[in-house]
């Protein structure tokens, strides 16, 4: 059973309903506890204790703090078990009284990290979705706040932790308040009572301050007295009744101690006024709203999705629980379900269920599978049918019972279904296809929220429907005849198919509203059906070809590795930082790279940087090393991924990118570099299978930029597209001022870099270093394009606005990106969303349009009964198998479905190469 926060009672928010179980039988036993947090406090000490390179998520947003100030409260939270908790934050302009009176009050402090921006606004964003309330007042401090709910709380009966890195808050600590204080970052917070502080400082928690007046406190860059140190002062502090006695009695201590203190007593009077905390501040709300927090499911996902905390979620809820129904009270309805006996009883309730769906007015039955878990085919091992008034579950082993795979193939009953194409794959294992599917609410969920990290059913029913999938569910790899039999399998598998069912209730609408309904039905779902026969199909691989790669990138390797130790004279760990570190930087005594908490970096950028400033042969062999090296690795993964039929047969997935662009996984054929001579031999091991002649690949030029003209409507780009000139060479022609034929390689280059950039929110700063040229010229560079070419810049201008406007941005088929943080108060998050702003419409676009020339290639290639089928995507680039006889046919096919994918202001150019192996197709 998960931990919750202890409850307060139904009568009274200010009454435990029961004894915090940390304190039971001690002198917190029975009372309300009250749990309060210095947010900044604590937020800068979960930031040192985490390595800020170590959590960012795909924004570039550093996330240490937020994720240690969670982690901390979380555990805070188990181990104390409080009935109330409150987080109180730093005003942020730092206009304190205490300021206003010493203006050196937290003076000489180090400047914030940059890595440390934003962290704050997302830990508040945080506990608002766990239902923590967070206060803060202008012109106060958090230690403030936390006195003046630390004296409410023990008035009205509570224990009361407050919980700070600032030791200010002693002086609150008595028979009702303790202290937790940090002792090492935020994992070690042990509680600090009267006894302990006395323990420490010489004197009771009450005359803390008064101790600090006298020994001053560094942190808050207040001086205390010269020589006297802790101990002097608890003498004094304890001789004369408290710092008031101490300085009434000041003429009579003797020595250099008594000099100094007489010396400083205006000091010290200034000490005392300003660490004295306030505790009848006016707050915004009272103890009762503290009571209970409970997180709200779905901010809670849709924000840990955003920061790409994954197991956090799950000690939150185990922690906290969740706002809603009560273990036990799910109001979610799952219809009645049924296992037939035999195919009879089996056709009965499938002609039930399409009729039900039928009067319903066409709502789409779902339909949910579940595998064995194999790979890359998996079988199906059960079906689980849904409408909202009765469910079937039809367990299967091995077989598909005939009505079954009648009835799933059969296109006029509508089918709604999570994860589409893997589950057709699954039951395609069986010999059954799927037809009449109008939904996959997996990608209708990403349609809607195209940046969240995940749209796995679960997920997607705890976002959307606020409840959990039936933690009974049969496992991957169960025998198949156990469920009918299992009446508590059988009823998770009918549940799975009614949250599929209430999802397609819940999106369908939501699409329609957002303007994306026709792109579930004409782009995506047609997609899914081509990318479920690519990844049947495969794509053979030439083993004792890849098997020669390998032993000849692990000798390059090996070879490379022996230069590099012969440059320096002995042996090294080339994989390990440390030791490159120690042998760059003070063997070689080479220039420093970058900073970084280990050291200085080696990674491969830096590492390039540092060969092309010095051109040292040990860098040189080690950058051939690494290079040998992570190629060998790439070809014994694709090695690995060969399955008994001798091919390949990849995982393409459509709801990974915000953008809309596929990924590949399992293995992931994206990263083979395109251009490279390595790349060229890995792709040299991949060859026309068994019964076709030869691979054929064609793909775009220059599709991105083509889609920046067309957007942009600028007349000088269009005209070099339609001329058929060569781009980058027009463009240079006009930069420079000088004929197409006069642009050197050098131009070309410069212009290619910053055509493309431009498009990504490339600055002058990034284009210098891209370039290797000043800034002051990169400015020019980019200042002479917007001159020659003022509709882009327009554009560029426009589309951050209108998006600014809109809160997204869209493709020109209409697919949108939502960026809230376009309004952002924080720089950091603004100009992230600026720049992906920018980009999405023509990443977006060119990824619409390589799937519309998918779904194109392939309904041309089966309509006019080509043997040839699609094999792969990649980026840009569709391969082809060749059937005999069908070079000439598929050329055709390829060429008009490509080239009419969009309709553009200028064409679409394709580029297409016919070889034994992928790379002999290249071009």
């Amino acid at each position: 059973m998960a931990t919750r926060l202890a409850p307060v009672s139904e009568t009274s928010k200010t009454l435990p309903a029961r004894v915090p179980t940390s304190t039971a039988g001690g002198p917190g036993a029975g009372r309300p506890r009250l749990l309060v947090l210095d947010g900044h406090s604590m937020a800068f000490r979960a930031f040192f204790a985490l390595p800020a390179e170590s959590f960012v998520n795909a924004e570039g947003q550093h996330t240490n703090a937020i994720h240690g100030f969670t982690s901390m409260l979380i555990n805070l939270v188990r181990d104390q078990e409080p009935t109330h908790v409150a987080v109180a934050f730093d005003v942020s302009d730092e206009t304190t009284h205490r300021r206003t009176e010493y203006s050196e009050y937290k003076a000489g402090r180090n400047a914030t990290p940059a890595e440390f921006s934003g962290q704050i606004d997302y830990i508040k964003k945080v506990m608002a979705a766990l239902g923590i309330r967070t206060l803060e007042l202008p012109g106060h401090e958090a230690d403030d706040i936390l006195a003046t709910l630390a004296a409410q709380g023990a008035a009205a009966g509570f224990e009361v932790l407050l919980v700070s890195g600032d030791r200010d808050t002693f002086q609150l600590v008595n028979d009702h308040v303790s202290v937790l204080y940090p002792r090492k970052g935020v994992s070690d917070i042990p509680r600090m009572d009267a006894a302990a502080i006395e323990e420490k400082y010489f004197v009771p928690p009450a005359r803390y301050p008064d101790l600090a007046a006298l020994v001053g406190e560094s942190a808050d860059n207040l001086p205390g007295v010269p020589g006297v140190g802790p101990k002097t002062a608890a003498k004094w502090i304890t001789q004369y009744d408290g710092i008031e006695g101490v300085l009434e009695h000041a003429a009579e201590i003797k020595g250099k101690a008594g000099e100094s203190l007489r010396a400083n007593l205006e000091s010290v009077e200034r000490n005392r006024r300003l660490n004295r905390l306030l505790t009848d501040l006016e707050l915004p709300l009272t103890l009762d709203d503290l009571a209970d927090p409970r997180p709200e499911r779905a901010a809670v996902e849709a924000l840990f999705d955003e920061l790409e905390f994954k197991a956090l979620r799950t000690r939150v809820y185990d922690v906290f629980g969740t706002e809603g129904p009560e273990a036990g009270e799910d109001e979610f309805h799952v219809p009645p379900h049924t296992v037939p006996a035999d195919d009879d009883a089996l056709a009965a309730s499938l002609a039930a269920l399409a009729e039900g769906a039928a009067a319903a007015g066409g709502t789409p039955v779902a339909v949910a599978v579940r595998t064995d878990g194999g790979s890359p085919r998996p079988a199906a091992e059960s079906v689980a049918l849904a409408t909202k008034e009765a469910a079937v579950v039809v367990p299967l082993d091995g077989t598909l019972p005939a009505p079954l795979s009648a009835w799933l193939a059969d296109p006029a009953v509508p089918k709604a279904m999570a994860e589409y194409k893997e589950g057709a794959k699954a039951l395609r294992a069986l010999g059954a296809e799927v037809e009449g599917v109008v939904d996959d609410v997996s990608i209708s969920g990403y349609l809607a929220e195209p940046d969240r990290r995940s749209y796995a059913l679960a997920d997607l029913a705890q976002h959307h429907l606020g409840i959990e999938l039936a933690a009974g569910a049969p496992t991957a790899g169960q025998l198949a005849l156990d469920l009918a039999g299992d009446e508590a399998a059988a009823a998770a598998m009918a549940r799975q198919a009614a949250v599929v069912r209430a999802l397609h209730d819940e999106l369908a609408p939501q699409l329609t509203e957002l303007g994306a309904a026709a792109l579930l039905q004409d782009m995506e779902l047609p997609l899914s059906r081509v990318l479920l026969d690519m990844e049947w199909a495969g794509i053979t691989v030439d083993v004792p070809r890849i098997d020669a790669l390998m032993d000849e990138l692990g000798a390059t390797s090996e070879a490379a590795a022996e230069a590099a130790y012969a440059a320096i004279g002995h042996k090294v760990n080339l994989g390990s930082p440390k030791q490159l570190q120690a042998v760059l930087f003070e063997e070689l005594e080479l220039p420093k790279t970058k900073k970084i908490k280990t050291g200085y970096t080696t990674d491969a950028a830096s590492l390039k940087e540092l060969l092309d400033k010095t051109g040292h042969p040990f860098l040189a062999s080690l950058m051939a090393h690494r290079e040998s090296s992570k190629l060998r690795q790439m070809v014994e993964t694709l090695k690995k991924a060969v399955t008994k039929d001798g091919r390949i047969h990849t995982t393409y997935a459509q709801t990974i990118a915000a953008t809309g662009r596929l990924s590949s996984n399992n293995p992931n054929l994206q990263n083979i570099p395109i251009r490279s001579e390595e790349g060229r031999r890995v792709r040299d091991v991949f060859v026309a299978g068994e019964g076709y002649e030869s691979l054929l690949s064609a793909d775009y030029s220059q599709i991105e930029m083509r889609i920046m003209a067309h957007l942009s409507g600028d007349e000088g780009l269009i005209e070099a597209y339609r001329s058929g000139e060569d781009l980058h060479r027009f463009v240079g022609s006009r930069i420079f001022h000088v004929a197409p034929a006069e642009v050197t390689s050098e131009m070309r280059s410069k212009v290619k870099a910053m055509s493309y950039g431009l498009a990504y929110g490339l600055s002058s700063f990034g284009l210098s270093k891209q370039l290797e040229i000043s800034v002051d010229e990169a400015r020019t560079l980019m200042k002479d394009y917007f001159d020659r070419f003022g509709a882009v810049r327009d554009y560029l201008r426009g589309v951050v606005e209108q998006a600014r406007q809109d809160g997204f941005t869209q493709t020109i088929f209409g697919r949108r990106r939502y960026l809230p943080d376009l309004t952002s108060p924080n720089r950091v998050h603004r100009e992230l969303a600026e720049r992906i702003a920018l980009n999405s419409p023509i990443q977006g676009s060119a990824a619409d349009i390589i799937k519309r020339a998918m779904i194109g290639v392939e309904g041309q290639l089966k309509e006019r009964g080509l043997g040839s089928r699609l094999l792969l995507q990649i980026h840009d680039e569709l391969v082809v198998e060749v059937a005999p006889g069908e070079e000439a046919a598929v050329r055709e096919v390829v060429e008009q479905e490509m080239g009419s994918a969009a309709d553009l202001s200028v064409p679409l150019d394709v580029q297409i190469g016919v070889g034994r192996t992928w790379n002999e197709a290249g071009h």
